[in-house]
């Protein structure tokens, strides 16, 4: 019996961005959707086009580069909403508008302050007005999970009669279990009379840990799109993570009755860049993406695995895209070499200066390093990147000393302004007292939230990856710093979020409301 494609709808640049301090550059945005496109997903949901004129530039850069999946951006059921997403979308090959209204008792009667009636008008309003712009409209009943039953079904039917083409049910707070939110669909698909004139959408957050769970218990109950992002990055503790979700449906193919048509060699490549962009790291233990999803210790593990390997592993680590790299780079490699191998990630250098930084930068690397992995390349080319934004704060060197009973001290210069600066500080270790003399020069006036190492690839010679949370008045950023000397690496992510507070494209909560 053929199956039914299941519409996988990322939401990475939008939803993701929403977790403190994950803003991303126009160029990052585009970064990763070109590998979203490549993963074959269906909908990109590239931004909130009116949040921010950054906001807009990406969603509408993104919709000029994609070609082969669909381009979305959210709108509020408002006009200004409606019509800053037809702009950004106007010259995507395949654009959708996503507009969103919320629904529930507790949500319209204190937040929108708005009887049940009004709710419904607007909701109509918005979906006939995004018609001016796309016939692919996506109506969403923000927080379904807690909404009424009869209320869900005339705002539905009456989205679909004004052209809504997709009914998206989030279960905005992450309140939904599996059982009573599968059947909430079964029983809205069957209830609404024009419900088979348009696809019902699953999103689903996790806080309760359940959100690949209640996305798949949907799928099971009628829905036909699931949105998800890589990483299961996103607001408070996160969504339904693509991988999982995509993994999932083709792992237990016996056991659901749909299909996608994602190519799945690609989830790791991206999940490394969708972590180098953010600084958002992956744990290890994370399923699918994580370091340890396909290692075994066991001893009794280990030699079922020699003898079939289907004994203890229901996935090929392969399928997934893990150690699909069989070309070694390393400091006799050459620039065809190099080339290929950022083209193979997806990463496109717009001009030969670009990649000349790059290549230089490698040959650095590579004298360190004796053998260059992915991550490596996907650290270099952020590293290559910031310094082409033209920083304010420029690391330049350092010395730290750190000796058993006496306080470590920390010698830095750094270039502010185009102008280099020297400082000198002490502090509790050689971290502290590195971030305490980069703050005699910048007095920035900002607080430390959190400060992570975790090593690139493996290896005594793996580069470190720092990320470093800085917050002021309100404003999150995530600075993020590679380099084999952990120190270094430290400065440059401290001296990375300092950048992005001084941006004016840096945003505390760049997209505040949502589904």
């Amino acid at each position: 019996m053929k199956k039914d494609q299941l519409v996988i709808f990322d939401t990475t640049l939008r939803d993701g961005e929403q977790s403190p301090g994950a803003s991303m550059t126009k160029d990052e945005k585009i970064r990763i959707a070109k590998m979203l496109e490549k993963m074959k997903v269906d909908v990109i949901e590239a931004g909130f086009a009116i949040a921010s004129p950054g906001d807009f530039e990406a969603v509408r850069a993104i919709a000029e580069v994609v070609k082969d999946s669909t381009v979305c951006s959210l709108a509020r059921a408002v006009q200004p909403d409606i019509l800053r997403a037809g702009e950004a979308l106007k010259n995507a090959n395949s654009g959708r508008i996503h507009t969103f209204i919320a629904t529930s008792p507790i949500h319209m009667k204190y937040k929108l302050q708005m009887e049940p009636d009004q709710v419904l008008e607007q909701a109509v309003n918005a979906v006939k007005m995004a018609r001016d712009f796309t016939d692919n409209i996506e109506f969403s009943c923000e927080d379904a999970s807690r909404s009424e039953f009869d209320f869900m079904c005339r705002i539905i039917e009456a989205t679909i009669n004004a052209g809504a083409t997709t009914i998206n049910l989030p279960d905005t707070v992450g309140y939904g279990e599996p059982g009573e939110y599968g059947e909430m669909f079964s029983r809205l698909i069957n209830a609404i009379p024009n419900s088979d004139k348009a696809i019902f959408s699953t999103h689903c957050h996790n806080d309760l840990g359940l959100a690949v769970s209640n996305s798949l218990s949907a799928v099971m109950n009628g829905a036909r799109q699931v949105e998800c992002t890589i990483n299961g990055l996103g607001e408070r503790a996160g969504n339904a993570s693509l991988e999982e979700i995509a993994m999932a449906v083709r792992t237990r193919h016996d056991l659901f009755p749909v299909e996608t048509r994602i190519d799945t060699s690609h989830i790791v490549p991206t999940s490394r860049l969708v972590a180098s962009v953010t600084g958002f790291p992956v744990q290890p233990n994370k399923a699918i993406v994580g370091a340890n999803a396909f290692a075994h210790e066991s001893g009794i593990h280990q030699d079922g695995i020699l003898k079939h390997r289907e004994t203890y592993e229901i996935m090929r680590a392969e399928d997934v895209g893990w150690k699909t790299n069989k070309l070694v780079l390393g400091k006799h490699s050459g620039r065809a070499a190099v080339k290929a191998r950022f083209m193979e990630l997806g990463i496109e250098l717009e001009s030969d200066d670009a990649f000349n930084t790059a290549f230089a930068q490698f040959k650095v690397l590579a004298d360190k390093k004796h053998e260059i992995f992915d991550e490596d390349l996907q650290a270099l080319v952020s590293d290559s990147q910031l310094a082409e934004m033209g920083e304010h704060f420029e690391f330049l060197n350092l010395e730290a000393v750190s000796k058993t009973g006496a306080a470590p001290k920390a010698d830095i210069n750094i270039n502010i302004g185009g102008q280099e600066n020297h400082a000198q500080a002490e502090g509790d270790g050689p971290v502290d007292a590195i971030f305490k003399a980069i703050e005699v020069l910048a007095e920035s006036g900002a607080d430390l939230q959190l400060y992570s190492v975790n090593a690139i690839t493996q290896g005594t010679d793996s580069q470190g990856d720092v990320t470093v949370r800085l917050e002021r008045n309100g404003k999150i950023v995530n600075g993020v710093g590679a380099d084999t000397d952990i120190l270094a690496a430290s400065a440059k992510a401290y001296l990375h979020a300092l950048n992005l507070l001084e941006s004016d494209a840096s945003r505390a909560h760049p997209q505040r409301d949502g589904v």
